[in-house]
């Protein structure tokens, strides 16, 4: 390791070269109380900038034990610090000047919810931080001095400010660790209280706007209905009370604009914990929710969708189905099988968002159609198989059909964006209009049947290694899939495009690199025609929960720039990928 003298000669001999030169600088470099590592150099000033990353050890970054003890606190903290990092370098990218990148200095964007990002992480030696540096140049000639600036005066600046426990604000930071600590346990709370999802009294849960996460000001907070309020001890914050969603189904219900789709929205967030000041900070709910929509045009892959959809006109087997163009009925019902296979509890639907007749049938049209002559089985009649026998509660919201009103547990109208307990007044009503008797074939739980194969292209024989997937046994290496990411709409792997625009409770694109490093890795290296889609996730998840993500890169290094997904997302992604 050289220190920090060294580095600051070697830029000094580099001065005004040619670009490439900068490839030198990488490795590791000590600056008295951290270590600075160039991890990746760009090929020029207009490419995608360098990575750079610092290590810092527990001792001199200063923190308590208690704030790295499990996994939650140290996601907490690390996402508490990867925000003032981005606080203090948003102050002095580009102040370097040069072309193209030139200057550039940038972090993860943390939002109101709390990720886990390889922006920082802790582990047993320290804090590792990781981040883009634009390396300066006057047009592909060095400019080492402007980097000079950025690596000696500007960074440790910023590192100093960011990561050392005596540079921050102590009070801020316990609280912010706390409250993460009283998110979990409403959240390990529910079970016991035989509860779905909670909203605490005081909660805002509008949006400042459509393209704006942040909390509307001056809106209604959160009151809960006598008869739902239930109170909770906290460890830090003591009693609070709010809403609590008991498990089975629960339908929400009101005029528009009153806050239906808001209540809903805030539930399928819930499975996240989210910043202090959010408004939002007490809305939790079953870390396995799925919210479930219609997607026209979805790749659907050998789904047992049986338990909505038989007696097809073609006689196509819908207990192994596939289809390259899903109708919105079809694609919901292979959304909610797959949601089952990846292990939720809670289903969220909106009703707007769903396929009209995959959710209800009305009587007049049951008259005209019959029931011999219909191939779907709504949802309305799979509700109550679904919580009863399987195990799933559904949180719907509603606004057009009353036929759920029959089968809901709990009924809430939402009242400009006040819940009112309507449960007791609308099972009175629901014995003047009684559902017509039908008959539904037995309840059955899907079987998959999904074998994940490799492309044609990049198919060829392999054999196990010592990490437990595949490598080659030919001389000519399969051909190497890129991935190009589309925000937290998809990816493209290769030739394939990966449409994750209605998977809802992806938050942040850099979710969705991680999952094209995971369905990369998976295409490479465990898609042999043998292992099906489930032991396919399963090992993704596990070495991902043991080593993190660099375990899936090449060489073992990960940058800034990933952040963790659920196990649900991880399915969804491997579900819509058109090579399975």
């Amino acid at each position: 390791m050289k220190n920090s003298e060294e580095l600051r000669q070697q830029l000094r001999s580099i001065n005004r070269k040619s670009y490439p030169a900068y490839k030198g600088l990488k490795g590791l470099y000590h600056f008295g109380n951290y270590i600075l590592s160039i991890d990746h150099v760009q090929g020029d000033p207009f490419a995608s900038p360098s990575h750079v990353s610092i290590q810092i050890s527990h001792r001199d970054a200063g923190f308590p034990v208690e704030y790295y003890k499990d996994t939650l606190t140290g996601t907490t903290l690390c996402d508490y610090l990867t925000r003032q990092f981005e606080k203090q370098v948003s102050q002095y990218s580009f102040r370097a000047k040069g072309s193209g990148k030139s200057g550039l200095l940038t972090v993860s964007h943390c939002g109101q919810e709390i990720l886990s990002r390889t922006a920082c992480e802790i582990t047993e030696k320290g804090i590792t931080a990781r981040f883009f540096v634009g390396f300066p140049a006057n047009g592909r000639t060095i400019n080492a001095t402007e980097l000079e600036k950025i690596l000696f005066d500007f960074l440790p600046v910023c590192i100093q400010k960011s990561f050392f426990y005596s540079s921050l604000n102590a009070k801020e930071l316990q609280n912010y660790i706390e409250l993460a600590e009283d998110q979990e346990f409403i959240r390990q709370t529910l079970p016991a209280k035989n509860l779905c999802a909670f909203i605490a009294d005081g909660s805002i849960l509008p949006r400042e706007s459509g393209i704006s996460s942040r909390p509307m000001k001056a809106s209604v907070p959160f009151t809960s209905p006598d008869s739902l309020r239930i109170s909770i001890n906290l460890p830090h914050k003591g009693k609070i009370t709010g809403m609590g969603i008991p498990k089975g189904i629960t339908l929400i219900v009101g005029g528009g604009y009153h806050g239906k789709s808001t209540l809903l929205n805030a539930l399928e967030l819930g499975v996240y914990n989210h910043i202090p000041g959010d408004g939002r900070e007490y809305v939790i709910t079953d870390a396995t929710a799925v919210k479930l929509r219609s997607e026209d045009g979805r790749f659907i892959k050998d789904v047992d969708i049986s338990m909505f959809i038989n007696d097809l006109p073609n006689k196509k087997d819908t207990r192994c189905f596939s289809t390259l163009d899903a109708s919105g009925s079809t694609s919901q019902a292979a959304g909610i099988v797959e949601s089952m296979e990846a292990g939720s509890h809670l289903f969220l639907l909106d009703e707007d968002t769903s396929a009209t007749n995959f959710m209800v049938r009305d009587t007049f049209m049951q008259q005209v159609i019959q029931r011999e002559k219909e191939p779907i089985t709504p949802f309305l009649e799979r509700a109550e198989d679904l919580y009863k026998k399987a195990g799933i509660s559904t949180i719907l919201v509603a606004g057009s059909s009353g036929a759920f009103f029959h089968i809901a547990d709990t009924i809430i109208q939402m009242d400009n964006y006040v819940p009112k307990d309507i449960t007791a007044s609308v099972k009175k009503l629901c014995s003047q209009y009684p559902l017509p008797a039908v008959s539904v074939t037995d309840f059955q739980l899907p079987h998959s049947h999904r074998i994940m194969s490799r492309p044609a292209e990049s198919s060829k024989r392999l054999i196990h290694n010592s990490r437990g997937n595949h490598s080659d046994s030919g001389a000519a290496k399969p051909e190497r899939l890129k991935t190009r990411i589309s925000g937290t709409d998809g990816f493209s792997l290769g030739r394939q495009e990966i449409d994750l625009r209605y998977t809802e409770q992806l938050i942040d694109a850099e979710q969705t690199a991680a999952l094209g490093l995971l369905l990369k890795y998976a295409v490479e290296h465990l898609a042999d025609g043998r292992r099906t889609l489930p032991e396919i996730v399963q090992f993704l998840w596990k070495n991902l929960s043991l080593h993190g993500l660099s375990f899936f890169t090449e060489n073992q290094k990960i940058s800034c720039g990933y952040a963790t997904p659920r196990i649900q997302e991880i399915y969804a992604c491997l579900n819509r990928y058109r090579g399975l």
